[in-house]
């Protein structure tokens, strides 16, 4: 693959993280009732809006979870991993390929999410905690709202000690053996690793 071709694919793969990114807060968002009127919260919105719509008049919700907006996700990594085959000068593979690889790279990037949030919170807490401003920013409300249904019914197992939260700790111990189990299964190579955003 010549420049062009490395760097369009380099593009591909930072737009489209982007947007799937937009997509799935959206997505998780609305799954941990955040709120709505959060800056953070609008902006995502007004991002994902105009094909969400589109899709949602096909695609009904259900029980409050919008699959309308889990489809788009699937949709965008499937585009994407088309696009970035081309790019990389290989042939577009059977659809039940790229759906598959669509759909576990959605759930990757679900799971990496969780991680970067959960750290985040860490950090921005110590943060807080040390610079004595208690007015948490927006950001990190959206974030302690996104993460709380995953760190909620670990922290009724392993309740805070001394006034340490060791949720986190088993968190990242289920997304390690979550991420190794999506490995192992599916054998993901660098090769898939670099057409499938997420990863």
């Amino acid at each position: 693959m010549g420049v062009f071709g490395s760097s369009a694919a380099l593009i591909i793969n930072t737009l489209g993280g982007l947007y799937l990114l937009a997509v799935l807060l959206r997505f998780l968002l609305q799954i941990a009732k955040a709120d709505f009127y959060n800056p953070v919260s609008q902006a995502v919105v007004r991002a994902t809006d105009p094909l969400v719509r589109i899709l949602r008049k096909v695609i009904p919700g259900y029980h409050g979870i919008d699959f309308s907006t889990l489809i788009l996700a699937i949709v965008i990594e499937a585009i994407a991993i088309c696009v970035l085959i081309i790019l990389y000068g290989g042939s577009i593979p059977s659809a039940g390929f790229i759906v598959t690889w669509a759909f576990v790279g959605v759930i990757y990037f679900i799971v990496n999410i969780y991680y970067y949030a959960i750290i985040g919170s860490i950090i921005m807490s110590f943060v807080m905690l040390f610079s004595g401003n208690m007015n948490p920013h927006p950001i990190l409300r959206l974030i302690w709202q996104l993460t709380e249904p995953v760190m909620g019914p670990v922290r009724k197992v392993v309740p805070p000690m001394g006034g340490l939260d060791f949720s986190p700790i088993f968190i990242f111990i289920i997304i390690g053996l979550i991420q190794n189990l999506l490995i192992e299964t599916f054998g993901i190579s660098e090769q898939i690793a670099a057409v499938v955003i997420g990863i």
